[in-house]
């Protein structure tokens, strides 16, 4: 039985990018269900602090548990270079720092549900007009910096350039199936059309897809979840093609 230090790897991160896949999927669909989530970050504070209120602790939870598995992914991105023998290859590791930053980014524009945005809605619910007013303003800026900016905008852009960055590894190396690199290379393009209705925030009138952000974000996690079962899977190392062919940076968009 091969027990060396990359089969275990290999097991730990497929097992749980499959895992952060399946259970982001289950808490995403949770806010879907109460909080008509994403449709709902577009609206105006005057009718998300109000439904916010309105879910009560068990929305907040539904927040903090949306955080925390997507922020499991972190685990299995920092792992997957030593689980798949290619830890020395200075590519995938400038990318694998991308893809950890952009689940760093994108935690802190979950987390805002759970430890700002409460805050402002007891606030805005309980005010006078006035108060509602600044409540308001503060609601915006928090939500364009925090969640437009960071957590979208700079968090989507690093994962798809990490996603990219793998998916042409595989193409090249055969190190895992190719349609799962060909696979990941489509659903990242097609996950990239969703910043126009990001840019549109704060460019009126900048073209947007309505189904690039569903589209897109089904089609990575179903992505992710595939390229863990592809390397819970993947043969024994000596099976597979050597690790040591060189993807420079130029090759895949990251610089």
């Amino acid at each position: 039985m091969d027990t060396s230090p990359t089969k275990k790897l290999r097991i730990a991160a497929g097992g749980l990018f499959a895992l952060s896949a399946l259970a982001f999927a289950a808490a995403a669909t949770a806010l879907s269900v109460m909080f008509d989530w994403p449709d709902v970050l577009r609206e105006p504070a005057e009718v998300v602090l109000p439904a916010f209120t309105a879910g009560g602790p068990a929305l907040v939870w539904a927040w903090f548990a949306a955080a925390w598995t997507y922020g499991l992914l972190a685990i299995p991105i920092l792992l997957l270079p030593a689980s798949l023998g290619l830890q020395g290859n200075p590519a995938l590791k400038v990318a694998t720092y991308a893809g950890a930053a952009s689940v760093l980014l994108s935690l802190i524009g979950f987390l805002r549900w759970v430890f700002v945005v409460p805050a402002l809605a007891s606030t805005y619910v309980a005010g006078d007009e006035q108060t509602q007013a600044g409540v308001a303003a503060a609601w915006t800026a928090q939500h364009q910096f925090g969640g437009a900016l960071l957590g979208e905008h700079l968090g989507q852009l690093l994962v798809i350039a990490w996603s990219v960055a793998v998916s042409i590894m595989i193409l090249r190396s055969g190190i895992l199936p190719r349609w799962i690199g060909a696979a990941g290379i489509i659903t990242s393009g097609v996950y990239l059309l969703n910043q126009g209705d990001i840019l549109a925030t704060a460019v009126p009138g900048f073209p947007v897809w309505d189904l690039a952000g569903l589209i897109g974000s089904t089609g990575w996690g179903l992505w992710i979840a595939a390229l863990g079962i592809s390397i819970l899977i993947k043969r024994s190392a000596a099976a597979s093609p050597a690790p040591t062919a060189q993807i420079h940076p130029a090759h895949h968009g990251i610089a």
